[in-house]
């Protein structure tokens, strides 16, 4: 699958985004979904905000491969103060948003690539409040920023099916989904969306950290990864994340004002075409 690119930023005043603030979480390379989104949120016209949890000198640092430098500002989403603290830190550079990406998730190793019944609760506990729970604290953060007719959305991956390796994380993605239902139920009123994205494979250094054991030639992931890009009508490309950026674009654009608590697929139709069986 070959996306279009852009290479130019919107005219000034114009694009899908033209006068729109944009919070993106989760940009720790410029691989990361965050950092992509962000750069076409800014194509199109949006001014964008990124957040950084713990290291914000290198968010810093990639930032400055954006087509225009964005402010930083920290976000723990597992800490209160961070949470309590995130309207003034926005309110220093924005005095609203139009649009909040959620790009974050994690697990502990327990939780990847083992035997799925021995991860501890301690363990399993951080995932869903980490990859999950976050969206509805981040929401509730946001909300006295969110302008009428605001976006929020985040990242899915397709967890309806058992995937090797994926095991509690595939948990927290189920989770995600619910609460990413209730959270458009409890803003709707308000004028604001929520949705999120379930984007096929793309090399990230979450998706290695994911991996573990099952990186490399040969591996569980590389093995997924090639399925997916032979199951997918439209094709996949791993190293491609600008259709799923794109997808994003459209979400927080005002093209989509009635779309809401839902999931958006952006993975080439993969999740559409049953796993080709295999034959010993």
């Amino acid at each position: 699958m070959t996306t279009p690119d852009t290479t130019d930023a919107a005219p000034a005043g114009s694009g899908l985004l033209a006068g729109k603030t944009v919070l993106v979480t989760g940009v720790i390379t410029d691989a990361s979904i965050g950092f992509h989104i962000a750069k076409h949120c800014q194509l199109h016209g949006a001014q964008v905000i990124l957040t950084a949890f713990g290291r914000p000198s290198l968010v810093k640092a990639i930032a400055k491969r954006l087509p225009e430098r964005p402010p930083v500002i920290e976000l723990d989403v597992q800490s209160a103060d961070d949470l309590a603290a995130l309207e003034g830190r926005v309110r220093e550079h924005a005095d609203g948003l139009d649009g909040v990406v959620h790009s974050i998730g994690f697990a502990p190793p327990s939780c990847l690539g083992q035997d799925f019944l021995e991860a501890p609760w301690q363990d399993v506990s951080v995932a869903l409040e980490v990859s999950a729970y976050s969206y509805a604290s981040l929401a509730r953060a946001v909300r006295p920023l969110l302008r009428p007719g605001a976006s929020i959305l985040g990242l899915d991956f397709d967890p309806r099916f058992s995937m090797p390796f994926y095991n509690w994380m595939s948990v927290a993605k189920n989770a995600l989904e619910a609460v990413n239902r209730y959270v458009a139920r409890e803003l709707g009123p308000e004028g604001v969306r929520s949705n999120l994205i379930a984007a096929g494979p793309v090399k990230t250094l979450a998706a290695k950290a994911i991996a573990g054991d099952a990186l490399g030639p040969g591996g569980e992931l590389d093995q997924m990864q090639d399925e997916w890009a032979a199951r997918a009508p439209l094709g996949w490309d791993v190293d491609d994340p600008t259709a799923v950026a794109t997808t994003a674009v459209a979400l927080l654009s005002d093209l989509m004002a009635a779309t809401t608590g839902t999931v958006i697929y952006a993975d080439g139709g993969a999740g559409t075409v049953a796993f080709a069986g295999r034959e010993d």
